[in-house]
């Protein structure tokens, strides 16, 4: 008998849908209702997923088996222990977004990690040069977004500057809702370490290059510090408005609170019954204890707490709990961490002033600056050491820079406290001001570090751990988690370093430029430690162009690569010496150059007026080398310049400045000698000559030589030199040969209530003492003679004498290295510049 086959058709295959491999933890909070959270749940399921935890915080997170975790914030108890074991959290939009395209989605671009301020961006740029797109998809995706070479479906934003570029029309013409920046906009936000608006930036008619604001613009945003603007807020109980009895924030939590809080049995009472009725309990065992509530961050408790991971933060993270009831880390919010009684090193005695901050951001400042060890002023003024501001204009802005005070942006202070560390104020970010664009949007963006807090607060060394188990630095564990996760946590730190324990969380890969990759299902047999080598691996790409392209000159604006750009600064093409700015050409970078084989620089060479080179930089370049060759360094720093070598004797800011620092004065022929020899001359044989100027100067080279040497950069001690804003040569200028004898400059801008700061000790008796002259140099224009008045007001006011006096006595006491006389430089009494 035949046996007819079944057919093929008869019995077809159920495809795996989207999902199948894949096992998901959802994430209640505020941010994703109960409601969201099924519809979300229902979809995993529908397309094969397995939902493993949909209840939580209500249930415990057990991560064995988990592949994703879906979460709209990082901000859940468990997001370390997710982070260490690099399983992937992201936003529900990554479901719906893959389901969209039929694939999964790079988690990186959904991540609700703030450190990866860009990752809720897919850029494309527009009509852009090679250079400018490879430093833009360098940036984009090392901050956490994704990077396409051509306008897809789920594009946000363009990087153009031309409105009407191919990709720019085909997106107004499709109605996509994608937002057309200025590649500014990418380069402000990295420059900043944050993600700021982008409506200044954003075409056809970009705000930032709109005419400069007469006054700063207003903040646009609801700031991130939300009941955390105060780390004491001592006997003040939550707003009348939080809920007595809570749902889910102290549910099956124990609670210690610590002795140095210093609140009142009465209040202690209401926070237990609070505690006690929401379903958690008061206890006096930090080894029993979830959450330790303390002020400071020392002692045997303190230590014990933090380092066997629980949460430990102050009296505001309590009060926040119970406010919002909403779980928050206490490592979230600057202050809603523990203090401590001395501050940061070197911030005692440091007098901080605010501007351009209002509201909650500038309460929240007001009190870092104090938990950090320094007083924060009402005003400015000029004994002030600091001044905070979300953007360059204001009064308080203006006065800081006559007053040389530095000026910086809030990131300084809340880095130097995350860090526990004093950030240097002249950090490209912290001096970072985009136009159109108030700083105080992304107040409180900042959070503390793990492996800081421990560095510096709970070693090892300092504490017996014999009664409570050790889990990893900072690490929050779940209480409630099974021994097999807490093993297979354990057995991944042992493969990882520092570097890995602390970075930020990086899961799956990164997408390449045009192309998204699919994650790759999870084996729950594969080791932890494979998964961290293989996906740090595929970071380390992104992260080295974005490292390179930061690097390139311009950033991502006019970093490319284009040679009919007139403003391109090209990478080979060095400018004249006297071209050139300290800031562009130093020591260091020359000697960079040079080859190894060079023998060590037995002269550090200075030019000035040397007309060689000027327009001829190839000849220049060519020249140095030569030089460097025979033990030659050239260099525009004055402080290290050993000789000094001009035509002439000429009033230039480098030659002036130079003599101060008592170098051995050359003849330009001395260059040309060595390059016509091919060797290193005696430069003895070439000291300058010029009798002429000398004279008509009044003054000798070598005379001036010999009494720099004895005046050590000290002619002007205890001066104070004050410049109109007009004068001829800039204030720049005069101000540099100042500091470099001593003395103390300032721009004169006719400010009423200025007083002269104090130098050294003068006799208020002797008036007429250089100790209590102060100057203003001030040619005899009628605009400067109109500040005259108030300058000699200012300076009676101040108990001194005011002498209104021409520049050329600055020019010829730095050069003569003697104080002269300035009656005849007097611009009311004499002719104002010497006979």
């Amino acid at each position: 008998m035949d046996v007819q086959e079944p057919s093929m058709a008869t019995a077809p295959l159920k495809q795996a849908g989207l999902f199948a491999q894949c096992s998901f933890a959802i994430i209640r909070n505020a941010d994703l209702s109960n409601e969201d959270a099924e519809v979300t749940a229902k979809e995993l399921r529908l397309h094969d997923g397995a939902v493993i935890i949909d209840n939580y915080p209500d249930e415990a997170l057990d991560i064995a088996g988990l592949t994703h975790v879906i979460s709209p914030t990082y901000d859940f108890p468990d997001y370390n222990i997710c982070s260490d074991a690099m399983i992937p959290v992201v936003k529900p939009t990554w479901v719906q977004h893959s389901l969209a395209r039929s694939k999964l989605l790079n988690p990186r671009q959904y991540s609700p990690d703030p450190r990866l301020f860009l990752s809720d961006i897919t850029a494309c740029v527009s009509a852009l040069p090679e250079g400018d797109a490879d430093a833009i998809a360098g940036g984009v995706l090392a901050m956490g977004g994704l990077f396409s070479a051509k306008l897809t479906g789920l594009t946000t934003h363009i990087i153009a500057v031309d409105y009407d570029s191919e990709s720019c029309v085909m997106a107004r013409n499709r109605n996509m809702q994608v937002k057309i920046v200025l590649p500014h906009w990418v380069d402000d936000c990295l420059k900043l370490g944050r993600k700021i608006d982008e409506h200044p930036y954003t075409l056809p008619s970009p705000e930032i290059f709109n005419p400069p604001l007469d006054k700063a613009p207003g903040a646009k945003r609801k700031t991130l510090v939300e009941g955390a603007t105060h780390y004491d807020p001592s006997n003040k109980m939550p707003s009348p408005g939080a809920p007595r009895k809570l749902e889910r924030v102290f549910k099956k939590k124990t609670v210690m609170l610590a002795n140095d809080l210093g609140i009142s049995q009465y209040l202690r009472g209401i926070l237990d019954g609070m505690i006690t009725t929401s379903g958690g309990k008061l206890t006096d065992s930090v080894a029993k204890a979830n959450m330790y509530i303390c002020k400071y961050r020392e002692g045997h408790d303190y230590k014990v707490a933090s380092k066997s991971g629980k949460d430990v933060g102050n009296l505001a993270w309590l009060y926040y709990l119970i406010t919002f009831d909403q779980w928050t880390s206490p490592t979230r919010r600057l202050l809603h961490y523990p203090i401590t009684k001395e501050g940061i090193a070197g911030f005692s005695g440091l007098k901080i002033s605010l501007s351009n901050y209002s509201g909650e951001a500038r309460t929240y400042l007001e009190n870092l600056i104090t938990a950090a060890g320094a007083e924060c002023t009402k005003t400015l003024k000029q004994d002030n050491t600091h001044l905070i501001t979300a953007h360059g204009l204001s009064e308080k802005c203006a006065a800081a820079k006559d007053w040389c005070i530095p000026i910086v942006n809030h990131l300084w202070i809340e880095e130097s406290y995350a860090k526990w560390k004093m950030q240097s104020v002249t950090e490209g970010r912290y001096v970072h001001f985009p136009a159109r664009t108030n700083l105080s949007d992304i107040v409180g963006s900042t959070q503390l570090d793990r492996s800081i807090l421990e560095q510096n607060f709970f070693q090892d060394s300092d504490i017996e751990m014999a009664d409570a188990p050790v889990s990893g630095p900072m690490r929050q564990v779940n209480q409630n988690a099974t021994k097999g996760a807490r093993g297979r946590q354990r057995s991944s730190d042992a493969g990882m370093n520092d570097a890995e324990k602390f970075r930020t969380p990086a899961p799956s890969k990164f997408a390449a430029m045009g192309k998204e990759n699919v994650t790759p299902s999870t084996n729950n047999s594969r080791k932890s430690k494979d998964v961290a080598s293989a996906r740090l691996h595929d970071l380390t790409g992104d992260m080295l162009l974005y490292e390179k392209e930061r690097k390139r000159v311009g950033g991502v604006v006019y970093g490319g690569r284009r040679k009919n750009d007139e403003e391109r600064v090209q990478p080979n093409r060095k400018r004249s010496v006297s071209e050139a700015s300290e800031d562009e050409i130093t020591e260091d970078s020359e000697a960079k150059r040079t080859k190894r084989s060079n023998p060590a620089p037995q002269i550090h060479l200075m030019i000035s007026g040397y007309n060689k080179w000027v327009g001829h930089p190839k000849v220049e370049d060519n020249d140095k080398k030569r030089l460097r060759g025979y033990g030659i360094l050239t260099t525009v720093d004055a402080k290290k310049a050993t000789h000094l070598a001009a035509p002439h004797i000429v009033r230039t800011q480098k030659f002036v400045t130079a003599l101060a620092y008592a170098p051995m004065v050359l003849s330009t022929t001395f260059i040309d000698s060595c390059l016509d020899a091919d060797e290193l001359l005696d430069p003895k044989d070439f000291l300058l000559d010029d009798k002429e100027n000398e004279k008509k100067l009044g003054f000798k080279l070598k005379v001036s030589r010999e009494r720099a040497k004895t005046n050590h950069n000290q002619l002007l001690k205890g001066i104070s030199i004050y410049c109109a804003e007009s004068i001829h040569g800039g204030f720049d200028t005069f101000k540099t040969i100042v500091d470099a004898n001593g003395g103390q400059c300032m721009l004169w801008r006719n400010r009423k209530n200025t007083i002269v700061p104090s130098t050294r000790a003068g006799s208020e008796d002797n008036t007429d003492s250089e100790d209590n002259v102060v100057f203003l140099l001030s040619d005899k224009k009628k605009e400067n003679q109109s500040l005259w008045e108030r300058f000699k007001e200012m300076a009676h006011n101040s108990r001194k004498t005011p002498r209104i006096i021409s520049p050329d006595w600055l020019l010829e006491s730095a050069m003569s290295q003697e104080l002269r006389d300035p009656g005849p430089y007097d611009n009311e009494s004499g002719s104002g510049q010497r006979a």
